[in-house]
């Protein structure tokens, strides 16, 4: 392991670490509660340093697309070979188990290789010119071009593979990158900017800046800044969208996630990933699973079932083996968390397992009879804690998920196809898995939301089509 990634860990502005010139800020972690660094954020100069770096590299840097395929698998090869450390630093980031530390790592690796495929082959189409009425002798294509400068405001639930969701399809595509990761997880930032630096990412293609809100308000008052990549709140995410204006953006945001499970499902199949996409990252997932909904002709035999399962879940430490479910990011993201189960309890909710919080540590949460009133039934609660409802009938169940504002993404098992079809065609969703959960993604395909989960797609074939444009180009007198 690289030595003093926290002593190190800067800002990074024209290729080169700096000091922040803004207020300072500790990193605790997040299961002991412990200051483990201190680290300064950008001021307004940095900021405005950072982007005219990136778009005077962009202007006068134009790498091929072989070169940038290239350099996107020189970091793949960098992230494995540093994995280990990479793992670390999510665990002291975030406080995330190694077990979630690595399937981050994977995926992370699977995203920068898709995205050095994107980058070699990235193409626009042919147009059918003389299609049109007296068009004879013209010929026409367009082709995909880079946008200039994109803005990365990631959160602390992926630090590596969020991160490099919005990096790596935006360099395939030929813009520079400024990121502003969350500042609970600045130490795995920095270590990948140094790794995209040593892959040959050249200066001012990527800069680092720490801070919170009212460092994106400035990046975003930079007119060379072109496209804001965001994941994060519905809240935050309407205010970065009312400050971008014409410019494009991809908003990933809030979500109340459901699987459901119909009268037919396979639960000795469903139940291990209902479990495991409830209270990995202790929850702390867009799409983990809220709310539960299960056919009230098996919801006996469910409820049961994962009352024990959850029960029986390891959770506190991250650096155990064991643990499961590790802290939420913050002692104060835990109280909310408490205070979301302890309402939902003095309102009629009953808890089948779980506990007293510790710290930031809340123990794995199962819970019946939470209605749409409650703030689990109705808000975003971000922790570890499912809650079961039992339905009738199908048109139910869809019903129940349709009437939040959110519509990120839902999971159905059953083996009957007309409810698979009718799960697939009317869950106003962006994602519907079929024998999977909400949680079911897979770094190749088009992810994102609908209403106010928000617009816009990840998953490196598709970022990378919204990170360029396409410029028609035409010729006349082209006797072909």
């Amino acid at each position: 392991m690289a030595a003093g990634v926290e002593e190190r860990a800067r800002l990074m502005i024209g290729g080169s670490p700096v000091e922040g010139a803004g207020p300072r800020f500790d990193l605790q972690n997040k299961y002991t509660l412990e200051t483990v660094t201190s680290l300064a954020a950008a001021d307004d100069d940095q900021i405005v340093s950072a982007v005219r770096f990136a778009h005077r590299a962009f202007r006068s840097t134009r790498l091929t697309a072989a070169q940038r395929g290239d350099i996107l698998d020189r970091l793949a090869d960098l992230v494995l070979a540093n994995g280990e450390e990479l793992v670390r630093l999510v665990e002291l980031d975030a406080g995330f188990p190694a077990a979630d530390g690595r399937t981050e790592l994977a995926r992370c690796i699977q995203t920068i290789r898709l995205s050095a495929v994107e980058a070699r082959t990235l193409v626009g189409d042919m147009i059918a010119m003389e299609g049109a009425p007296g068009q004879q002798g013209r010929f026409g294509y367009t082709m995909r071009v880079p946008l200039g400068v994109v803005a990365a405001v990631t959160p602390f639930n992926a630090p590596l593979n969020t991160l490099m969701h919005k990096f790596a399809p935006a360099f395939a595509g030929g813009n520079a990158v400024v990121i502003k990761p969350s500042s609970s997880t600045p130490l795995t930032a920095f270590r990948l900017v140094e790794l995209m630096r040593e892959a040959g990412v050249p200066d001012g293609f990527v800069s680092l800046l720490y801070g919170g809100g009212d460092v994106v308000r400035t990046l975003l008052d930079q007119p060379e800044v072109r496209y804001i990549a965001f994941t994060g709140s519905t809240e935050v995410g309407r205010i970065i969208q009312a400050q971008a204006g014409l410019r494009k953006t991809q908003m990933e945001l809030g979500s109340i996630a459901f699987t459901i499970l119909g009268e037919d499902a396979d639960l000795d199949q469903a139940l291990p990933k209902v479990v495991g996409a409830s209270y990995r990252k202790a929850g702390q997932v867009c799409t983990s699973i809220q709310m539960l909904l299960v056919h009230s002709a098996i919801v006996e035999d469910v409820t049961a079932r994962l009352a024990d399962m959850v029960g029986a879940l390891p959770f506190g430490d991250p650096s155990l083996p064991e643990t499961v479910s590790g802290p939420s990011i913050s002692q104060s993201a835990a109280i909310k968390v408490e205070q979301w189960i302890d309402e939902a309890m003095a309102r009629g909710a009953t808890r089948l397992a779980g506990g007293p919080r510790e710290g930031a540590v809340v123990p794995p949460t199962l819970l019946t009879d939470v209605d749409e009133t409650m703030k689990l039934g109705c808000e975003e609660a971000f922790g570890p804690v499912m809650s079961i409802a039992a339905f009738d009938t199908l048109d139910e169940a869809i019903d129940r998920v349709n009437a939040t504002p959110y519509g990120l993404a839902s999971g159905i098992f059953t083996n009957r196809i007309d409810d698979a079809f009718a799960a697939a065609s009317r869950l106003e969703v962006g994602n519907v898995h079929i024998n999977e959960t909400s949680s079911a993604r897979v770094d190749l395909m088009p992810y994102g939301g609908s209403k106010d989960s928000g617009f816009g797609r990840e998953g490196p074939h598709y970022a990378v089509r919204e990170m360029t444009e396409e410029r028609m180009i035409s010729f006349a007198g082209v006797q072909l």
